[in-house]
């Protein structure tokens, strides 16, 4: 009888997965999504909370505006938080389970608002 012994959670080993096929890509940094999809996303699952727009304001303070997170982190660095669910973002922050597509069209949405050379 074969046991085995993992120290992973499924979802776990899927964000790890998921990590190193983003990270292996050599186009990784450079490439994203689709931003109108992303922008779409945003609009619709984070816009009660984070501002999402070039002018807008969050409707909770201790939600920092997308048009800002490059400031706090590499926009690249982001695709790994998003892949394993953020859950300490703000109090209210509901967790998420997001696609890679979803995560590279979010990237690319954040990449334009962050402006060239960010």
């Amino acid at each position: 009888m074969q046991t085995e012994t993992s120290f992973h959670s499924p979802a776990s080993l899927a964000a790890s997965i998921l990590l190193l096929a983003l990270t292996c890509s050599p186009a990784h940094s450079q490439s994203y999504g689709d931003a109108a999809k992303g922008k779409a996303f945003v609009q619709s699952n984070c816009a009660r909370c984070h501002a999402v727009g070039l002018n807008d304001d969050s409707h909770m303070p201790e939600a920092p505006a997308f048009r800002t997170l490059h400031n706090r982190y590499p926009i690249d660095s982001l695709a790994e938080a998003f892949a394993e669910g953020i859950v300490t973002g703000h109090p209210a922050m509901p967790q998420f389970e997001l696609s890679i597509d979803t995560i590279n069209d979010m990237l690319a949405y954040m990449k334009g608002l962050a402006g060239p050379g960010d």
